[in-house]
């Protein structure tokens, strides 16, 4: 029922989870965030002030362990994900995890193994945000033939996010910390497959172009562990093909876009620096921008999908477990593939 209460308690409160989970529980009648833990006491006393949060905790295990909380939302690195997520479910708690999902596909493998054997219990990944706003619209338009027979799919996300060597190392930049998904990789694949047919090959290379930076203020280290530039070949589902471009040191590259292209028409997402959507078909003299029309508008409702869930009400739509054990599966596979220099086919066989 909408008034059934939920208790909410925050394992890990950064800045996503500050700007928008917090508020956005907030806003849902009948659900309370309850309690709080973060790195150490002071930023948990800290989250704990700001937000009126009533129940602190030393650590995730001490969280889990309160018998008032009914949901988790974790907002750590992706370090942490796994374990918090399979103990948060062992212990009967509903979860709602941060992407990435988890630092490889044994990891994320893992959860949704714990999750399927918890049926009764929700579990979620906050999704990537881009594109929907456009979803139902493109659904549409996709299911209707727009495109026709599906071609290839282009992926760019080159900026320049990482170009100031004198920044501190940032948590995406260590592996131990961010696992095998690099850059936008994981976020644009999992907003392009929902529209596009998945990939069954793989072919990548990537590198490490700036090995060197200010150290963490977190670890200490200077070392950049994850590539910075990365090219992927895919062959998809019914036959047509992908090409990935990923870059962080990319001076005024075109940020983050998404084009799909059939034998009838072309769509093209771009979503940085500003979200446009651009169509067109044979006979058209060029692309033309479309604005999404209000009634088929969405937008971001994660929290409220997720106590929605809770409730009963609705089913997970953005992002479930198996979308992300697909995800996690590529991004591995894309790591294989430019270390041991062939394709990889997908789905794994060998990921847990």
């Amino acid at each position: 029922m909408a008034t059934d209460p939920v208790r909410v308690g925050i394992v890990g409160a950064g800045a996503n989870t500050r700007s928008r989970h917090i508020p956005g529980f907030r806003e849902i009648d009948g659900v309370e965030v309850l309690g709080v833990v973060n790195r150490s006491s002071g930023s948990t006393e800290k989250v704990a002030a700001e937000f009126g949060i009533p129940r602190t905790y030393q650590n995730f295990q001490a969280l889990l362990e309160d018998a008032d909380i009914d949901a988790v939302m974790i907002g750590t690195w992706p370090n942490m994900h796994c374990d918090v997520t399979c103990a948060a479910l062992e212990a009967g708690k509903h979860v709602l995890t941060e992407a990435r999902m988890a630092r490889d596909a044994a990891e994320a493998r893992r959860m949704h193994d714990t999750s399927a054997a918890r049926p009764e219990l929700v579990a979620q990944i906050v999704p990537s945000p881009f594109g929907l706003v456009e979803h139902a619209y493109l659904d549409e338009l996709i299911d209707g033939g727009f495109l026709g027979e599906f071609r290839e799919l282009v992926v760019i996300g080159a900026t320049d996010g990482f170009c100031d060597t004198s920044a501190p190392l940032h948590w995406r930049q260590e592996r131990e910390l961010s696992g095998l998904n690099v850059l936008a990789l994981g976020i644009l694949h999992e907003t392009a497959i929902r529209w596009a047919p998945r990939p069954e090959r793989v072919f990548a290379q990537m590198s490490i172009m700036e090995p060197k930076y200010a150290p963490s203020p977190v670890t200490g280290s200077d070392d950049v562990s994850v590539a910075d530039s990365v090219q992927i070949l895919t062959q998809l589902e019914g036959g047509g093909r992908g090409l990935y471009h990923l870059g962080g040191l990319n001076r005024f590259g075109p940020g983050h876009q998404i084009h799909m292209y059939g034998s009838r028409g072309t769509i093209r997402l771009e979503i940085t620096p500003e979200e446009r959507l651009l169509i067109g078909q044979a006979g058209d003299s060029a692309l033309r921008e479309v604005e999404v029309p209000s009634e088929k508008r969405g937008g971001w409702r994660v929290e409220a999908e997720f106590i929605g869930a809770i409730r009963g009400e609705e089913s997970v739509r953005f992002t479930d477990f198996a979308t992300g054990v697909h995800y996690m599966e590529f991004t591995e596979a894309v790591h294989r593939s430019a270390s041991e220099n062939h394709p990889i086919d997908l789905p794994l066989t060998d990921a847990s």
